[in-house]
């Protein structure tokens, strides 16, 4: 979260909230909001240094939820006087960051007439999907969950399994559902030009970034395509921003990922080595600040 911040020109740190649960069954109901109070209580202890917001397994209402302990806390409804929905926001800064990703695969960065393929279409994934579709672009799409099979008709996609999602041939591959999709075992069945999503930790590792290169695919960090939803949530209630400033800023993934190419290009490394060290030059550059963001 620090380098995400850092390279979408936020000076607010960074950090995650993880909750353990003893199984892999979430709690509702009474159990959860206990849990989530919780939570709250841990990040009123840190006075202001941290603020939290929704993630996987999570949601506005949960966030509510922990509005009721601390008011360190972004992205609750916005009739509660919260920023609401991120996931928009990040499928939004996704899309302008596919745009980058098509000039430096193409030479071009028109979407339309592109095909692209959606990796999960959970909350964000769902988004991209429907924002491609209106630039133009051609689908294919899949997730673990059958009933996605209808977003994919309404939007004249093509459904392939999530076993043949990676082997199938497209412009550029959008991983948006969990990390850890990119491995020595799963690079060499790529068929693409490109991959960029809003998928974190797509990586299983350094070494992975430099076998993608190796084959010819260009790989854009997940820590500058994702960074959407952040930019938007801290606009709105942190930075107090107008809609103008916050797609300017959103827009901007853009040109932060030109910059990673670039520098990836004239130092012959790979664009996670270059984004990581644009990071620090940002994080060496800002000046402390009294806030640690997120989620």
């Amino acid at each position: 979260m620090t380098e995400k911040n850092a390279l979408a020109g936020l000076d607010h740190g960074g950090g995650k909230t993880v909750v353990a649960l003893p199984n892999a069954t979430r709690p509702t109901g009474a159990e959860r909001t206990a849990l989530l109070h919780d939570v709250g209580d841990a990040i009123a202890s840190l006075d202001g240094r941290y603020i939290t917001g929704p993630d996987v397994g999570s949601s506005p209402a949960d966030m509510s939820v922990i509005g009721e302990r601390t008011p360190h806390v972004c992205c609750r409804p916005v009739e509660e006087g919260g920023s609401g929905d991120s996931s928009l926001h990040t499928a939004r800064g996704t899309v302008a960051a596919l745009g980058a990703v098509a000039d430096e695969a193409f030479g071009s960065p028109e979407l339309a007439g592109r095909t692209f393929g959606v990796i999960g279409l959970g909350a964000v994934g769902a988004h991209v999907a429907r924002l491609l579709s209106r630039a133009g672009a051609r689908l294919v799409v899949t997730d673990i969950d059958p009933a996605a099979r209808g977003l994919a008709e309404e939007l004249g996609a093509t459904w392939v399994g999530p076993d043949d999602a990676l082997a199938t041939e497209v412009d550029i591959l959008v991983p948006a559902a969990l990390g850890g999709l990119l491995t020595a075992r799963t690079v060499p069945l790529l068929r693409c030009a490109a991959v960029a999503g809003p998928a974190n930790n797509q990586l299983d590792g350094p070494a992975t970034a430099r076998l993608l290169a190796a084959r010819g695919i260009l790989w854009a960090p997940d820590v500058v395509v994702s960074a959407g939803g952040v930019i938007h949530a801290t606009g709105v209630e942190l930075r107090r921003e107008s809609e103008q400033q916050l797609s300017e800023r959103l827009s901007g993934i853009a040109a932060t990922l030109r910059q990673v190419f670039h520098m990836a290009r004239t130092h012959g490394t790979t664009p996670a080595d270059a984004a990581t060290e644009l990071a620090r030059q940002r994080v060496r550059r800002s000046a402390p600040h009294p806030t640690t963001q997120e989620n």
